[in-house]
């Protein structure tokens, strides 16, 4: 349980990070919430990896969900379009992220089922 709220942090100072950057284009102080979001993404993500977490689950899912978040933000926040392509690739995204996720957890059952 951990693993997964060290990754749901990552995502969200990501996210932070990422929708900060955008508004430290008209004010320069927000740069520091910019750092201090990817630091603590980076951070958070590696206590992730630490717990156990898979490379390719914690990575697929980090990324995918901060893109789909920070695009929601940015709809939200600066009104940038969001397109029924764009929802259209929100949802592939996660769908893949998805995928990753159930992929990690068959692989050790499989294995169990070669070895026996």
């Amino acid at each position: 349980m951990r693993k997964w709220l060290l990754l749901l942090a990552a995502i969200l100072l990501e996210a932070t990070a990422t929708i900060s950057l955008r508004a430290a284009l008209d004010h320069a102080a927000w740069f520091a919430v910019v750092a201090i979001g990817y630091t603590g993404s980076f951070a958070a993500l590696t206590l992730a990896l630490r717990q156990g977490m898979g490379l390719g689950v914690a990575y697929g899912i980090w990324g995918a969900s901060g893109v789909a978040l920070t695009a929601v933000l940015a709809t939200l926040i600066f009104g940038d379009p969001l397109t029924a392509t764009t929802g259209l690739g929100i949802a592939l995204v996660i769908g893949g992220a998805l995928c990753v996720e159930l992929g990690s957890q068959a692989a050790p059952a499989r294995k169990e089922g070669i070895a026996s």
